[in-house]
């Protein structure tokens, strides 16, 4: 059996990077059988770079041709999520698989992804890992950022209890069953899905499936994308272990506990000195795995950088983990999760060439 595929490129404001997205898609050696790009409110060049694929016969490289990219206008921005509906919505494929738009694919990649799920028929989704080099390198921190996010993933592969859709394979037939992604969420929208998902269907993460990633470049913006999107962890994972689910994390308990220990130190350290350069201590004998991984990768001098900028990532999600449980005392209404009726319908406020 030879599954058709609809590859979904949720795209906003993705100009720089979007033609290596669409190189890699139409390089597959699994042809697509549809490939849709949805523009989601963008300001820049992004619809008009994907209105050029395939140009010349498809990039150097690889397969010649394949079917013209369709494009689906949304505006305003309405998130990943409304994009990735609008895709779904309009895929005629077997297997829609999703790409986000600041990635490319290696060449085997939906080919691999069709292969594990054609020989596992309860198998909903596969996901990928990320490369551990980035699609544009633009410095040290996102070396590091990177670095640790092919690390945690690599050593989750297996059969697992959340799906990333950054790279992923989805049975067509999982949304029929259990809806879309949830547009009232901007971030952590993958987990909400997850916990939908994991009770019906087997979820894979592969190393198979491998996409490079351009990641944030400056530690600043680093530190608040991960304050930001941590704000939503602590509901999201309270929800997941009611229904009795794991999550896959990216940091472990002990990085997590080490790194909360120093923080809550340093007030002390005038006084003992020797608790918070115990904390750090533990916490780099916690994250030794990776710090030896970057020291392989970017040579010893990295070790210590990555250490540090790693323990400024953990306190920002530390942070926001916090802010968000305290939040969770606050009477409220949980978002209401995206039904079925509300996506197959093609998008009214977008526009479709």
């Amino acid at each position: 059996m030879t599954f058709s595929v609809t590859v979904v490129v949720p795209a906003h404001n993705a100009a720089r990077t979007l033609s290596a997205c669409l190189d890699s898609v139409y390089a597959q050696t699994h042809r697509p059988h549809q490939v849709i790009v949805v523009d989601d409110g963008s300001t820049d060049a992004t619809a008009r770079i994907a209105e050029r694929y395939p140009a010349d016969g498809g990039p150097a490289g690889g397969p010649a041709g394949g079917p013209p990219c369709e494009l689906i206008r949304l505006w305003p921005n309405r998130g990943v999520s409304a994009a990735r509906n609008a895709g779904i919505a309009a895929a005629t494929g077997e297997v829609i698989f999703f790409l986000d738009s600041d990635e490319a694919l290696t060449p085997d990649s939906v080919a691999n992804a069709l292969e594990i799920l054609e020989k596992d028929p309860e198998c909903g989704c596969v996901h990928g890992v990320i490369a551990p080099e980035p699609l544009f390198d633009d410095g040290p921190v996102e070396r590091y950022r990177v670095l640790h996010a092919h690390w945690w993933r690599v050593r989750g592969v297996g059969v697992v209890e959340t799906a990333f859709f950054a790279q992923a394979a989805v049975r067509r037939e999982v949304f029929e069953r259990i809806g879309g992604f949830d547009e009232s969420l901007r971030d952590s929208e993958d987990l909400e899905l997850s916990d939908r998902l994991a009770p019906h269907y087997r979820i894979v993460l592969t190393d198979r499936v491998v996409a490079h990633h351009d990641e944030v470049e400056r530690l600043g913006p680093l530190l608040a994308e991960t304050y930001r999107r941590a704000l939503v962890l602590v509901p999201a994972l309270a929800s997941a272990r009611r229904g009795g689910r794991r999550n896959l994390t990216a940091n472990s308990p002990a990085s997590v506990a080490t790194a909360a220990f120093t923080l809550a130190s340093l007030p002390l350290a005038g006084r003992w000195p020797v608790l918070p350069a115990a904390g750090l201590a533990a916490f780099c004998a916690a994250n030794a795995g990776l710090l030896r991984f970057a020291a392989r990768r970017h040579g010893a001098a990295f070790a210590p950088y990555a250490a540090g900028v790693h323990f400024l990532v953990v306190g920002s999600l530390l942070t926001g983990a916090g802010v968000g449980a305290l939040r969770m005392l606050r009477p409220g209404r949980r978002p209401v999760p995206v039904t079925p009726t509300q996506w197959t319908a093609p998008p009214t406020t977008g526009e479709r060439n």
